[in-house]
């Protein structure tokens, strides 16, 4: 089905047209009438597979096809939980918008003043990140009152950890009569508990037969002792001649300080995390999308939003903390369509956390090693520690909480 099936106006399908979409992806080729026609959706598709502009059309359509007399007031609100995110979703509304109708981009890192200004002189869409968002709502500088499209990119990390107990604060400054969308890769049980809170009608759609990750994706793990993982990461990209790798780490120290290391070693190489400001951020993934960088290593920021054409291969150096976040991760490459590779390194710590990623992600890999950098030793034994004191320190749900809250604003 092309793009020309849809119910879409002849303006948006000639913007389609020039912006080279050929067809519509699965996800797309479904959610995009069920939008039209007004129904709350509960979204289900793997990272790449063209989910925000399975709302974003549609969204547009409408608007430009029912658009209010005087000052522009807010009638869609985007929430991701990325910055990346936010600016990319933004930067698509305003490609599809007409010109006469407006979208505010609003995430932290930047001017609040000037986004709160662009609010008032009057805007039809907001994309934004939760944090920044309750700040100007605690101000009482944003009317949400005639709001008609909710909308949560990457609902799983929206409705997980910290955002979930910002929910009801949002939901109240809306009004009850609205269409909710909700679009995630992956919808884990204790999610699936708070999305009655946004809509008790919403259609759950997903593409039938879709395994949890992307096809065009070749994934391979690799065994390597930890102290071993920098010298192979040169390797594989000196002798595999991987055009753009984006690396991820498991801490922004890490990040920081291997982007040092290998910048030092003749690589193109730079780190991308949340301690750095707006700006740094921007500039960073600017040298990456423009090939003037060609190793970015980065932490969990990276994994949601970033969409960049010709990363050739996502490497794991530390694997991800929560095994759901695994498919965001490899989602960076192979997009659209296009062939891509995902390495994880693991060794013995980490070879049962691996097992229940591949569980939670529906795969099953063949364990490699590369001569000169193999798994040396035995797994250590397990020894048991003295039972936890409660109240004594911050549990793991805390910790993941508290970042998350801090990547978000």
């Amino acid at each position: 089905m092309p793009f020309s099936h849809f119910n879409l106006s002849s303006s948006l399908k000639h913007k389609i047209q020039v912006k080279n979409f050929t067809k519509p992806t699965p996800i797309q080729e479904k959610v995009i009438p069920l939008v039209l026609e007004k129904k709350d959706l509960m979204a289900k598709a793997q990272t790449g597979s063209g989910k925000s502009a399975s709302f974003i059309l549609p969204i547009v359509n409408m608007l430009a096809n029912d658009e209010k007399e005087g000052k522009a007031k807010i009638r869609a609100l985007v929430l991701t939980p990325t910055r990346e995110l936010t600016s990319q979703v933004a930067q698509d509304f305003e490609y599809f918008l007409p010109k006469r109708l407006k979208v505010v981009s609003i995430i932290g890192g930047e001017q609040l003043g000037a986004q709160m200004t662009a609010i008032q002189k009057g805007c039809d869409v907001v994309v934004a990140t939760s944090g920044r968002l309750l700040e100007i709502i605690r101000k009482d500088q944003i009317n949400f009152s005639r709001i008609e499209f909710f909308v949560l990119d990457e609902a799983d990390k929206m409705l997980d950890l910290g955002f979930a107990e910002e929910l009801e604060l949002l939901l109240k400054e809306m009004p009850s009569q609205r269409q909710n969308l909700m679009f995630s890769a992956t919808y884990p049980p204790k999610v699936l508990n708070y999305t009655s809170a946004i809509s008790s009608t919403a259609l759950e759609v997903g593409v039938d037969n879709e395994e949890a990750t992307v096809q065009s994706i070749t994934q391979r793990v690799i065994e390597v002792n930890s102290e071993n993982r920098g010298p192979l990461l040169r390797h594989l990209i000196e002798t595999q001649k991987y055009e753009q790798t984006l690396v991820f780490m498991g801490s922004k120290r890490a990040a920081h300080n291997i982007a040092t290391k290998f910048r030092k070693y003749g690589f193109k190489a730079e780190a991308f995390h949340s301690d750095l400001d707006q700006e740094e951020r921007n500039f960073t993934l600017k040298l990456f999308k423009d090939n003037k960088v060609k190793i970015l290593f980065a932490t969990d920021i990276a994994a949601r939003g970033l969409d960049i054409d010709g990363i050739s291969c996502v490497i794991n150096f530390d694997l991800p903390r929560s095994p759901n976040d695994y498919i965001h991760r490899i989602g960076r490459t192979g997009r659209a369509g296009r062939d891509g590779l995902a390495i994880s390194f693991i060794d013995h710590e980490s070879q049962e956390h691996f097992k229940l990623i591949e569980k939670r992600s529906n795969i099953k890999l063949e364990r490699e090693s590369i001569k000169g950098f193999e798994l040396q030793g035995q797994a250590p034994l397990k020894a048991k520690g003295p039972a936890p004191v409660k109240g004594k320190k911050k549990s793991k749900k805390d910790k993941l909480r508290e970042q998350a809250l801090k990547d978000n604003k």
